[in-house]
């Protein structure tokens, strides 16, 4: 029998090292990508790529890590409750290592493509292991217990840029070795995941074929009018961000030169803002239940857009830290007014599913953001990507400012019900379609 959304799961599970697995998982995962992102233009460099072509190449290598993997992320999901959610947790682990270690080895462009396209792959853990969590932490602390889980994923983004500039510029270490070593941590975090952590089985496994259930849940989710909504401003919140980070390394390229001191300068501009970015959700989360989440999305977009517009413009690394700092913040800020809509306008028995497939938007920017960026930088250098990143932005902010109530504005009492809401989002909510 499934348990009522305020009974305290069984004693069989504990939860508090169930999350310190997920967490390292996650972490390792967001520290091997953000590398490859803050490493790509320097590792094209030393693989003979002309400067003329590195642009092109930077969007569209950048693009190839969705490719594969995102008609793939709606199966996952269903898989990891049909058969096992570690299974499929390990799985992506040791598609990372396999991943990074091609990279590790590349050493001509066509190797370096083929190895990013089997990012895809892992692609589809987050909402498994947010699904595990969410199974075995107590419920009134599940708001909380989700919170820190999240926080893993940035401080990931945050720490690779900033190991690699520490490996690289202070210990001489190549950027094939700094590869190398996130392969090997993938593969400790498979092995924990394998042998450190038991089997939490959903409470309701779905039946039926998996096709049906995977892709019945999209049509679902996407048929509902509000989600489309809030989908579409995530989607530009991410198209922007697609379109101009994998060309951030180039602009701390253009002041700091390629010679020693390149990765350390990728770290504080890449690794600081996503820590400081990590850190300002919560914050955004605090001021979108005092003021609206409307209010604060209309700001974090039209705030995202003034920094982005800055950064090519920034005469010293210094003041370009401050403005990927801005943008990093403004993005999390978005993150978490997009994640409290959707705790309020979906309807209950909806809400479980959406929130697994709230990455949606990202895997489809994902593939557009870097091509377009490509396109962009190609006719327009490198400022491009993000002038036009910071025009979608205030489109954005336009469109949910004098939208009316296409994003509807939650009022202080329906905010204050968030975590009530969070603790009823189990298993037993979700239907199988």
């Amino acid at each position: 029998m499934p348990t009522s959304n305020d009974e305290t799961p069984p004693a069989r599970h504990d939860w508090r090292w169930l999350l310190v697995v997920f967490f390292a998982t996650s972490l390792v995962e967001g520290l091997g990508v953000s590398q490859i992102f803050a490493l790509l233009p320097a590792y094209l460099s030393g693989m003979g790529v002309d400067d003329k072509d590195r642009l092109a190449f930077v969007g569209i290598f950048s693009s190839l890590i969705f490719v594969v993997g995102a008609p793939l992320v709606p199966l996952w999901g269903v898989w990891a409750d049909k058969y096992s959610r570690k299974a499929v947790i390990a799985r992506s682990a040791i598609v990372e290592a396999v991943v990074f270690a091609a990279v590790a080895l590349s050493r001509e462009p066509w190797q370096l493509a083929a190895s990013l396209l089997l990012i895809g792959l892992q692609l589809g853990n987050t909402g498994v292991m947010l699904a595990g969590i969410r199974d075995v932490a107590p419920r009134a602390r599940l708001g909380t217990i989700i919170a820190l889980f999240g926080v893993s994923g940035p401080l990931g983004f945050a720490i690779g840029p900033t190991l690699a500039g520490r490996l690289i510029d202070g210990l001489g270490w190549s950027i094939a070795a700094v590869f190398a070593l996130s392969s090997a941590l993938s593969v400790a975090t498979a092995l924990l995941v394998a042998f450190g952590s038991r089997e939490v089985r959903p409470e309701v496994v779905p039946q039926g074929r998996t096709l049906d259930l995977a892709y019945g849940a999209v049509r679902g989710v996407l048929g509902d009018p509000a989600v489309r909504r809030i989908f579409a401003i995530f989607g530009v919140a991410f198209l922007a961000t697609q379109m101009a980070r994998p060309y951030v390394p180039v602009l701390v390229e253009g002041i700091v030169g390629r010679g020693p001191g390149l990765a350390s300068g990728i770290g504080l501009v890449a690794g600081t803002a996503a820590l400081l970015g990590a850190i300002a959700s919560p914050l955004g989360g605090a001021m979108g239940d005092r003021i609206g989440f409307r209010s604060v999305l209309v700001g974090a977009l039209a705030g995202g857009g003034l920094a982005l517009a800055g950064m090519p413009f920034a005469a010293n690394l210094g003041l370009l830290a401050v403005l990927s700092v801005a943008f990093a913040a403004f993005t999390a800020a978005v993150s978490a007014m997009v994640f409290g809509l959707l705790a309020t306008e979906v309807p209950p028995e909806r809400r479980s599913a959406t929130l697994n497939l709230v990455y949606l938007p990202l895997y489809g920017t994902g593939i557009i953001g870097p091509a377009a960026g490509e396109v962009v930088a190609g006719s327009s250098g490198v400022s491009g990507p993000f002038l036009v990143g910071a025009a979608v932005l205030a489109v954005g902010a336009l469109a949910v400012g004098f939208g009316g109530q296409s994003v509807r504005q939650a009022p202080a009492g329906e905010a204050s019900a968030l975590p009530r809401d969070a603790r009823g989002a189990s298993s037993a909510d979700s239907t199988p379609d």
